[in-house]
Order: structure tokens, then sequence, then C-alpha cells
């Protein structure tokens, strides 16, 4: 990138029936973001003038055929279709499933080209985006596909930041996918991210436990004593700020949580209830250790709202800032780690 010219934040559409398009739109309502970026929502003119109809929402955009044609200072709009949807608020069809993978599969080929530098995901339907050549739980699993690196589900609002050792898989099935390995593997992700994401030089991660009161000494469960602990340890030992396993009943009410730099949490619903109630609706889902840069809203389509005009874009703004800094952070942690030499000039200077 040159060093005036603006990112270009790519935005898949999500579910043309939920709230996906309204709060994309709200946020770029304001003509200020378009000091931070250059937006470009891949949908189509028709689609995205009609959402714009029905909410009254007032904004005018420039019409594209490629990412890479996008102007600065204007809401770009991709046309990756050319046919008008049926648009059917708060509906869980077929149809809305299968615009939000034209959507999401349009925007990551121009990511991975490089005609855009970050996506931020608008929500989607896990259960109608499903088809023969489309068997994914959600984002995080085809953009690890996809992208490169090992991915890690991180849930983010200021200083909170949440991980999931497993995300997208059911309760039943948790205790046996946590291995040794993967305990490695995230932790390292997650390290690797608050260093060169979030410009935390040395950064504290605590582990949740698997069972209730982290196996209370095995008397619960022996996953905490034989997986976890055996691990905090090794990673200890090498140089890795990791604690735990902590009791994940009285972690967060304690506010113990702020005493470290991010938590990985044993399972979905373990991190985030906690992070939804702490976040006040403003937290962001990044997917941690990929070579490109993905965010998101944390709430869903909300199916009950569509077509409404009531979404709140807090969390997609939200979701835009991050993007927008964390490619920042990551470029300059590149640059410093090729130039080492530019590194101590810095440190000298200031």
């Amino acid at each position: 990138m040159k060093e005036n010219q603006k990112i270009k934040l790519g935005i898949s559409i999500g579910d043309i029936n939920g709230i996906g398009c309204e709060v994309a739109l709200k946020t770029f309502e304001d003509p200020r973001m378009l000091d931070f970026c250059t937006p470009i929502i891949f949908a189509s003119n028709k689609t995205v003038s009609q959402q714009k109809s029905d909410l009254g929402i007032e904004m005018t955009f420039n019409g594209v055929r490629d990412a890479s044609q996008a102007v600065e200072g204007k809401i770009n709009i991709v046309n990756v279709w050319k046919e008008v949807p049926k648009i059917e608020f708060g509906q869980a069809t077929q149809e809305g499933g299968t615009y939000a993978i034209k959507s999401l599969r349009a925007a990551v080929s121009a990511l991975k080209d490089g005609s855009i530098d970050v996506l931020v995901t608008a929500p989607i339907n896990k259960n109608n985006i499903q088809s023969d050549d489309f068997k994914f739980p959600g984002h995080t699993d085809y953009l690890a596909q996809e992208l490169n690196g090992e991915s890690l589900m991180f849930m983010v609002a200021d200083t909170l930041r949440v991980g999931l050792l497993t995300d997208h898989i059911a309760v039943k099935d948790v205790a046996q996918a946590i291995t040794p390995s993967l305990v490695r593997h995230k932790i390292a992700t997650m390290e690797k991210s608050l260093k060169m994401d979030f410009g935390i030089r040395k950064p504290k991660i605590a582990l949740l436990g698997i069972n209730p009161h982290s196996g209370d000494n095995g008397t619960i469960g022996e996953e905490d004593d034989k997986i976890l602990k055996p691990v905090i340890k090794e990673l200890f030992n090498k140089g890795t700020l990791v604690y735990g396993p902590y009791s994940a009943d009285s972690f967060f009410g304690s506010d113990n949580h702020k005493n470290f730099d991010a938590i990985l949490a044993a399972y979905h619903d373990q991190g985030l209830i906690p992070f939804k109630t702490l976040s006040f609706g403003k937290g962001v889902n990044y997917t941690a250790g990929l070579d490109k840069v993905r965010t998101s809203p944390d709430h869903g389509t909300a199916y009950e709202i569509a077509g409404k005009g009531q979404a709140d874009n807090s969390s997609f703004k939200e979701a835009v800032f991050m993007a927008i800094e964390v490619f920042k952070n990551r470029t300059e942690y590149m640059e410093l780690s090729k130039n080492p030499l530019k590194k101590q000039k810095t440190k000298r200077a200031s």
C-alpha cells in the first residue's frame, strides 16, 4: 500500500433477509467513515438500492464490476450478480443463503488476490447456507480453508479478548476434541496475534478449565489435570505467559479477566456468554491466525427486527474500526520484523 492510500475494506452482505445490509449501510451513512477506509460491498446495485429504499436510508454509491475499480471517497458496490433476488425480511429462505454465499465467495476471492485489504462479514444463517458445494458451519471454518494459517475465533471488545479452543461443535464432543496439540496450537496462535495484531509485547493469557471448578483435582473429570495443566507448565517454562486452568464460573464475575491480555475458553458458550454480557453489544468477532484480516459483528441475522430499521450498527462499526486497526498494526509489525535496524532506530529516537 502507498502511504496515503486508504485501506480497501470489503464487506460481504450476509443474509439478504437479515440485518446485514442495514448495519453496513447505516455505518457508512455517516460520511466521516469514508475518511478511514474505502468501503466495497459485494452484492449488486439493485439489491442494495432495494434495501436502501425499504429501510429509508439516504445515500449514494458507486457501482463497479471489480473491487480493483473502487473509488476512494465513495461507497462502492461490486456487482456480483445481475438478477434481482427476492428479499423476504425475517425469513430464513434458501435464496437468502444462496446470495449470502455468493457475496462471501466473491469477497474472499478479492481478499486473496489483494483487491481488498481486509474483510468485514455481515451475519449469515448457518442453516440456509448449506449446499452441495458449501458445507461449513460458519465463516471461520470456510476462511480457514481458503486462507493460510491456523484460525482462532477471537472475540474482542476494547481490552477484553476471548478466544476459543473449540468453537462450533456440540458440547458432548468438547472434551474429546481438546488435545495437548490443540491447546499448544491455539495458545501459540493467540500469543502471536496479541503481539502482531494488537501490539502487546509480552502478552499474559488465561486458560479456562474444561470441567466445573477445573475438575476439582480429578473429582469432576480428569481432562484439566491430564491435558491442560501439563501444557500450561510446559509453555510457561518456555517463556509463554499462560496461566490456569481457572474455574470458569467465577473468573469473570471476580474481574480476574482484567489481569490478562486475553482469555482462552474451552468451548463456545463458556467464552461467549460472559463476553457478550460484558461487551454491551459492541463486541467484534475476529478470526486470528490467518494471513488476511477478517472481522465481523458479534450478532446474528436478527430476523425478528429485519426490515424494520431498528438494527443497531454499533458492533458492525466496531468491526470496521478493528479491521483497520489490526491491518495497520500487522503492517507495522511486519515492517519492523523485516528491518530490525529500523526498530532499533525507532527506540533510540524515542
